[in-house]
Formats: C-alpha cells, structure tokens, sequence
C-alpha cells in the first residue's frame, strides 16, 4: 500500500477543486489550480554516470538504480517501512528511499501522493519545480518540493514512474540550505534509475 494516503480526509471544493483536509484544521490543494496542466517535458535525455559501476535491483519490480559504491550505502528498508532500499551518500547529509509497488498507479497520481505526503508532515510544503524526464530510457516524472518540518526546511527531489509491472519512487532529499550544493549529487543519483531486463 502507498504511504501516507491515510492520514488525512480527502474532500471537493465548491468549484470542484480537490483538497486535503487535516486533523489539525488546516487544508491544502491535492493540485494547485493554477498548476493544472502545466507539466513540462525535457527533451534533454539523461542517463548514468560512469562511476555508478554497482546495480541495485529491485525483488518487486523491474526497475533498478545504478550507484557508486564509493559514494553511496546502501541497505533494505530501515529509514522507511515502505522503502526496498535506502541509500545515504557517504559523508554528507543526503539520503534516498527506494518505494517499489507491485501495482501500476498513474505517474501524475504518484506525484500527487508525494505531495500529500509531504503535506501530512508540512502543510506548507509546495512543489518547487516539476517535469517530464526521459532517464535512461524510463519516462519519469521529475518533482523537487520543499518542505519545513519541525521548524527544519528540506528539499525534496524525486523521480516517479510507473508501467504494467509496477510503479516506483525514487526520492531523495537534504537540507534546504545544503541543496544548491548537493543538488548535482541528487541527480547524478537519481539518474542511475534503469529498467532491468532479463
């Protein structure tokens, strides 16, 4: 099951807007209206980089990540019950999570459900910036949202894709002072995303 969908009450606006409702009375868009419809696609391919020599496969679904073992640990679960895999990059403070499902669930519908999530923790959370991507072959979504929980700002920034076999997202996240100089890390990570064919 898909974390977090729970925590909150799902209702329509007047206007037919859908909203989250939260336990402690304050409510956000599902999507912003203004936003509707406005996902841009990069046309700029995006593949591995040269030092991801090591492949992490997924036992769910036919997706993997490629990685650089100097750089990235890596172990089954433990940051989050949902997560096949999280990751931390050695010496820094920026962490992943591997979410494979075995159900297809559309790729817009996966980026709402990180939204939602991040809301549950911040209401205030908000995406910063979102995209089409074509990575390494794989058709993914692309979301970076920032978010303060506990009075501490994060970036989040997360690929999300989704097929008949399975749907997956790949999230990492830091510090929101600390993005602008891990954000090449983020993506060099996120971009050893492939799909495993056997």
């Amino acid at each position: 099951m898909t974390q977090g969908v729970q925590a909150q009450i799902n209702a329509l606006t007047e206007t037919g807007d859908a909203v989250i409702l939260y336990e402690d009375g304050q409510w956000a868009y599902v999507e912003e209206p203004d936003e509707l419809d406005t996902i841009l696609v990069n046309d700029q391919p995006f593949f591995k980089d040269e030092t991801a020599t090591f492949l992490v496969k997924s036992k769910k679904i036919d997706k993997g990540i490629w990685i650089n073992p100097k750089e990235w640990n890596f172990e089954r679960k433990n940051i989050s019950e949902a997560a096949e895999f999280s990751f931390t990059k050695k010496g820094s403070e920026i962490y992943a999570i591997f979410i494979a499902e075995k159900i297809e669930i559309p790729v817009e519908t996966l980026g709402n459900i990180a939204l939602i999530n991040a809301r549950n923790a911040s209401p205030s959370a908000k995406v910063v910036k979102e995209e089409y991507r074509k990575v390494n072959g794989v058709d993914v979504l692309m979301m970076q949202i920032s978010a303060t929980i506990q009075g501490i700002e994060f970036r989040y920034f997360g690929y999300y894709c989704s097929s008949e076999k399975g749907s997956l997202q790949l999230l990492s996240w830091t510090f929101e002072n600390s993005f602008i100089d891990s954000e090449a890390e983020m993506a060099a990570f996120l971009n050893g995303l492939v799909t495993i064919i056997e």
